[in-house]
């Protein structure tokens, strides 16, 4: 696993997040002889922001001609910066809210946030053409705020010929893999997500 250190918003706003993580990707692609690693079984796997960023990565890479990735990991991915509604039947379970995107969105973005003139590469809800995007796995909470716009992220990729493996995890809120409530990262849903990363990872 490579951990890309990008930086962040709203020191650093879009789009030099993303240039970090495109600068990393074509680092490994031509260090990868030196470092032992296959350049044809390079993917790319994020959650919830880095999610969102892993996804962005195959647009931008797809609109630059490369490098080649073979696989998308997104967990609960942080997509459509129009995600603004409170779902009342998701609004009690919430750990990242609403107001939390209204606040990180506009970090990224400025006042551009919401508006008509959003890129793709910056949220990839906004992709109107998915063709030649990497086989991905995508996987989100019932009880999350991004499960709408996740759900509707891998029927836009699965129209485009894109193959989608898709989870929607039954009963449970953002990173209910990590969070200590009731050790949640040890309850059966947790432990499946995890098992199923683990199968997708080893797949490429």
């Amino acid at each position: 696993m490579l951990s890309v250190e990008y930086r962040r918003a709203p020191e650093h706003p879009f789009p030099t997040p993303l240039e970090d993580a495109y600068a990393a990707l074509n680092w490994l692609h031509e260090h990868a002889a030196e470092l032992g690693v296959d350049p044809d079984r390079i993917g790319v796997m994020g959650d919830s922001a880095g999610g969102g960023m892993a996804a962005a990565l195959t647009i931008l890479a797809r609109e630059r001609g490369g490098p080649r990735i073979a696989r998308q990991i997104l967990l609960m991915p942080m997509l459509d910066d129009r995600t603004t509604t409170p779902d009342p039947h998701i609004e009690p379970y919430v750990v990242w809210s609403y107001d939390d995107s209204l606040t990180a969105w506009p970090a990224l973005l400025g006042e551009a946030a919401g508006g008509p003139d959003v890129p793709a590469t910056a949220a990839p809800a906004r992709l109107r053409d998915a063709t030649g995007l990497p086989p991905a796995y995508i996987e989100v909470g019932q009880l999350d705020v991004f499960r709408d716009e996740d759900t509707a992220y891998a029927t836009k990729l699965s129209r485009a010929g894109v193959p989608v493996e898709f989870h929607l995890r039954p009963g449970v809120p953002h990173e209910f893999d990590s969070i200590a409530i009731a050790i949640a990262f040890d309850s059966d849903v947790a432990r499946r997500a995890i098992a199923d990363r683990v199968r997708v990872l080893k797949s490429i």
